[in-house]
């Protein structure tokens, strides 16, 4: 039995059916959807960061993006009847999924196969394949 259950969103078809599937098959799970707000792609320790305006600007875009996906998701969940406790957090998202689990109980893991478009090739993206390597939890993958 899952007592917590983690469902990472990036507002993708799939983070969507993740969400979907852990609602369905965890109807005693309290469930966290967590929303990553990652403010660089693939910056490395040396590059600098956003000019201050610039840094602020994208951090507003990024929230309200949050707080529209996450409404999404509150909605969805009252569909099925359930309720969701909402999180959002700011960082690469691997790790940021990875170090939420292990900081907030989470006993599973439930997440979309990748963020890209459904009729997309790729089997799995490279987050998912990633928490699931790194996970302290069992992760379930959706497709």
């Amino acid at each position: 039995m899952n007592r917590h259950v983690l469902v990472p969103v990036d507002g993708s078809p799939k983070s969507r059916a993740g969400l979907e599937h852990a609602l369905t098959t965890y109807p005693d799970a309290e469930i966290t959807v967590l929303h990553v707000m990652a403010p660089y792609d693939r910056w490395g320790p040396e590059d600098p960061p956003l000019p201050t305006p610039a840094a602020e600007a994208w951090f507003e875009r990024a929230q309200e993006r949050a707080t529209t996906l996450l409404d999404e998701c509150r909605a969805l969940a009252a569909e099925h009847g359930r309720e969701v406790t909402t999180a959002v957090e700011v960082g690469e998202a691997w790790r940021t999924i990875v170090d939420y689990t292990r900081a907030h109980d989470v006993d599973h893991v439930v997440m979309g196969s990748h963020g890209r478009p459904d009729d997309a090739t790729v089997a799995l993206g490279s987050v998912a394949e990633t928490v699931a390597r790194r996970s302290p939890v069992i992760v379930s993958i959706v497709r």
